[in-house]
């Protein structure tokens, strides 16, 4: 069985809890944009009572033929509503100009904010949720992950800074305080338990370009890996596990890549006592925020026939994969169609002069 780190569990959620839509952050507040109509909404009326006030003159109360602040309030709210009880009504050539050329324009403005609002919180909301439900259903060629914790909100931002479109990036999580964050960085998010079939298949998990698995425990990250290979045979799948002996049961669920972040370190560890710029270099590599950085690609059509220094990218080939063998660069020889390469470029502050990286690569 696999050992689990209690110290970063998560709370499990009851059985009978299902997943939520999938969202994404939108660019204004709720409580921002209902602040701003209504802001500009009592602006415009109180703008109106100003000029009815100045103007009073040019008004007349049917009723006792006195025109009041208070009746040049309740003048203007009928106006603005466009009612017209006609017991208060402009006389005056100038008031009847103030309500044509001012007063209208204003009442139109307000109606229209009345109507935005209203579009905003029932039209638009409803049209969201759709267009959000559409995109759910036609998922394809994203990264999901699965887990948004220190390891998983570090993978999220890694590859933003990489290039990778937030709204490519559909984030599971059981902690509605950790998918905020998520969805602050513009990312899909969805509320939901990743053992569940019914919760990995909403995220259209067997669509998926690549998952990131980071759920906190070794038991938990292996038991979704087991669940993502079942419905997604062919989908690269990365884990995070913390105990060495947990690796070959990763690699059994069905993980491509298994990471122990503790072995990391301790390898960090053992090449800084080596020199004092090799653990400073292992995580530049690791970085897209450092001078270099690691690409795997596969090769290019002009590079068949070619050996890994001769890339037309220009950079430093390290590793070519090839019918599941790893060739080092000294045993690798001409490459081959179809082989995989792993080369370092400089990061694009770095380069000089121009560059022949493959498009896919830009950032």
């Amino acid at each position: 069985m696999a050992r689990g780190n209690r110290s970063s569990a998560v709370k499990p959620v009851p059985p009978a809890q299902r997943a939520t839509p999938l969202r994404r952050a939108v660019k204004v507040p709720v409580w921002a944009d209902v602040a701003i109509r209504l802001f500009a909404a009592v602006g415009l009326i109180f703008l109106v009572v100003m000029v009815h006030y100045f103007d009073r003159e040019g008004l007349v109360d049917n009723v006792d033929g006195h025109v009041s602040f208070l009746d040049v309030v309740y003048f203007t709210m009928i106006s603005i509503t466009t009612t017209g009880f006609g017991d208060i009504a402009p006389v005056s050539d100038r008031a009847r100009l103030v309500e044509a050329v001012i007063v209208t324009p204003i009442r139109l403005a307000v109606i229209f904010i009345f109507i935005g609002t209203a579009y905003t919180f029932v039209i638009r909301r409803t049209w969201e949720k759709w267009r959000m439900a559409r995109i759910q259903d036609q998922l394809t060629d994203h990264v999901v992950v699965l887990g948004f914790g220190i390891s998983g909100s570090e993978a999220v931002r890694e590859l933003i800074a990489r290039g990778t479109d937030p709204s490519c990036i559909v984030v599971m999580e059981r902690s509605s305080e950790r998918l905020s964050f998520a969805e602050a960085l513009g990312c899909n998010v969805m509320e939901g338990d990743a053992t569940r079939d019914e919760d990995l298949v909403a995220v259209r998990i067997a669509t998926a370009k690549t998952v990131l698995v980071s759920a906190g425990r070794d038991d938990s990250s292996i038991l979704i890996v087991l669940t993502v290979r079942h419905l997604a045979p062919d989908v690269p799948i990365s884990v995070v596990v913390r105990a060495a002996d947990n690796e070959v049961l990763a690699r059994q669920a069905g993980a491509n890549n298994v990471i122990n972040p503790v072995r990391f370190t301790g390898l960090l560890l053992a090449g800084s006592a080596q020199g004092a710029h090799i653990s400073e270099y292992m995580a530049d590599l690791a970085s897209v925020t450092g001078r270099v950085q690691l690409i795997e690609r596969q090769v290019l059509r002009e590079e068949a026939g070619r050996t890994l220094d001769s890339l037309v990218t220009g950079g430093k080939g390290l590793r070519v994969y090839r019918d599941g063998r790893a060739l080092g660069f000294w045993e690798a020889g001409l490459l081959e169609e179809g082989d995989m390469i792993v080369e370092i470029l400089p990061t694009e502050g770095e380069e000089h002069g121009p560059s022949n990286r493959p498009r896919s690569r830009k950032r």
